[in-house]
């Protein structure tokens, strides 16, 4: 497939997933619930500690992320497997790196768009207080790496299942895991809490969300979205193949 025309149908698969993204309940639910919760979150620190700031906020984002991101991304491919209309997408002549291309980046359009509403968090801190601009930048920089690593997580999960709960739960536990990892190093040998913090999420997001941009944390997330969506391809290309 040439370059216009493979570009072309990755565009066509981002409309028609983000469609079917503002017609879900689901996704609509899951959204709501993550502003409800991240906006107690932030204004109860705000009221109650008197700190304007969104340090908590991003503190708990790994974990947040790593429950929201998996009920959004379960049905991308899951939905499809179920209802027969994934082997129909799989005989056009659209390949099946241009499937997971297009429907990572509007899952990943859909999961960025949960951050949109923290951005009042942001207006109310700026009235009330005087943020540091580093962290802000760092943690929002450091939100959308996180996200998209997840995300890539999420749709590996779905392409290998048929039911969209036993994708959310294998994603969960995926992201769970890495989002909270170096919390339970610290009980470790120093050597081992080492290597393994280097595999969190939540470490390198810790770092990110500081303001500190390290190419390490960079490249840890690039990894991370590279290997599990090669997974989905891979996985993808069984499914055709079967």
């Amino acid at each position: 497939m040439s370059s216009p025309r493979k570009h072309a149908a990755v565009g066509v698969m981002v409309k028609r997933e983000l469609g079917a993204w503002f017609n879900s309940f689901i996704v609509w639910l899951v959204t709501s619930l993550f502003i409800l919760i991240t906006g107690f979150m932030f204004f109860s620190t705000f009221f109650l500690a008197n700190e304007a700031d969104l340090r908590y906020f991003f503190e708990l984002l790994p974990v947040l992320f790593a429950f929201f991101i998996p009920a959004i991304t379960m049905r991308v491919f899951a939905e499809e497997s179920r209802s027969g209309s994934l082997e129909t997408l799989l005989t056009l002549p659209v390949s099946a790196g241009d499937a997971v291309a297009g429907k990572y980046l509007a899952s990943l359009i859909s999961c960025a768009a949960l951050l949109v509403p923290s951005l009042f968090y942001v207006l109310v801190c700026c009235i009330f207080g005087s943020p540091d601009a580093g962290p802000i930048i760092g943690g929002y920089l450091g939100a959308l790496l996180l996200a998209a690593a997840f995300c890539a997580i999420g749709l590996f999960a779905s392409a290998i299942s048929k039911n969209q709960i036993v994708a959310f739960f294998v994603a969960f536990a995926i992201c769970i895991v890495l989002a909270m990892i170096d919390q339970f190093a610290i009980i470790l040998p120093a050597r081992l809490a080492d290597f393994l913090t280097f595999f969190s999420a939540g470490s390198h997001f810790s770092s990110v969300s500081k303001g500190i941009i390290d190419s390490r944390d960079v490249i840890y997330f690039l990894s991370v979205i590279c290997i599990f969506l090669g997974f989905t391809v891979k996985a993808v290309k069984t499914r055709r193949n079967a």
